[in-house]
């Protein structure tokens, strides 16, 4: 099976995130998408992250029901911080008879040779890139296996919604019904 493995904290999940992996899916040369909940991202502050078990609940929630969308909790069973080609050696080994893609958008591609192990990232595994404004893909490291996709965008970042939740503003239509009532219900991110 081809699985496309998309990192993110999650933090929360919203609608944005959603349409990328269904577009993924749909046009990606995947059978499914797996959503790969960091516990912690090594280029990102942790300190305004929700705990990774309620990420991954959000997670679950938004995409219930929904074939073809996994939410995965491999990296918290990993040494931290999280590091993709250890998440990628480790499901490599685990799940021998899959073949992994990375999901990634085009400005984390651009800063793909800071990444641990990069050559080994391009040698041995695929790319799915879906593209984000003025970050356009202009340069493919030699031997990588890249594909690009122009996937519907939506402006919205979790930043943003955390801060609307800060100022005690709706985030209806911003994140899944499922999502929201669930953060309402525990006070997330107030």
């Amino acid at each position: 099976m081809k699985i496309g493995l998309y990192f993110g904290s999650f933090n929360p999940i919203h609608h944005g995130h959603l349409i990328i992996a269904n577009h993924i899916l749909n046009h990606g040369s995947v059978d499914q998408v797996w959503f790969v909940v960091s516990p912690q991202n090594p280029h990102k502050p942790s300190g305004t992250l929700l705990n990774e078990y309620h990420r991954l609940y959000l997670v679950q929630l938004a995409i219930e029901g929904c074939e073809g969308l996994v939410a995965s909790d491999i990296e918290f069973k990993l040494p931290r911080p999280s590091y993709t080609i250890d998440t990628l050696t480790y499901l490599s080994e685990k799940y021998p008879q899959h073949q992994f893609k990375v999901v990634m958008g085009s400005d984390s591609f651009r800063n793909l040779s800071k990444w641990k192990n990069y050559e080994i990232l391009i040698r041995d595994y695929s790319f799915i890139i879906y593209e984000r404004p003025g970050f356009p893909v202009e340069t493919i490291p030699t031997g990588a296996d890249v594909t690009v996709l122009k996937a519907p965008l939506l402006e919205i970042s979790a930043t943003h919604i955390r801060n609307t939740i800060k100022e005690g503003k709706s985030v209806q239509f911003l994140v899944p019904d499922k999502v929201r009532e669930e953060m309402e219900r525990n006070s997330y991110y107030k």
